[in-house]
């Protein structure tokens, strides 16, 4: 019977970076892969920090979304390697909900995006009620 490792907390964290800038950048784990010559699984592997990134394939992955090296590692505590807490902003765009909310209220007016958001807030007022 083999014992797994559990993910360090700097693979967790580069994965989960690898993961809200394929979000935000609208692209599939397949063809994430495609761009840097692996497969799909291998992506999702990456963004759950099961499997460690190579500098050179962590490059490729900066060249294909555009992102310079060092933003994989922002939010880092150097002396610990373990992240700091997550920004709201992150949390909900690394989420599949979250980016294709971001992607489609970028297409609509801002006097709709204002009432829509007038909408969010009155939800999250009533869900935090509710939970008290």
């Amino acid at each position: 019977m083999s014992t797994r490792t559990p993910p360090h907390p700097v693979d967790l964290h580069v994965g989960a970076r690898v993961r809200l800038a394929r979000g935000i950048r609208g692209h599939s784990q397949a063809a994430l892969g495609e761009a840097i010559g692996v497969s799909f699984q291998q992506i999702q592997k990456y963004e759950r920090g099961a499997n460690r990134l190579s500098a050179s394939t962590l490059f490729g992955l900066a060249v294909f979304l555009e992102l310079r090296i060092e933003w994989f590692f922002e939010g880092l505590v150097a002396d610990s390697g373990v992240s700091t807490s997550v920004h709201p902003v992150e949390a909900l765009l690394s989420s599949r909900e979250g980016a294709a909310m971001a992607a489609h209220m970028a297409s609509l007016s801002p006097a709709l995006r204002r009432k829509l958001l007038a909408v969010v807030r009155a939800f999250a007022t009533e869900d935090l009620e509710l939970a008290s």
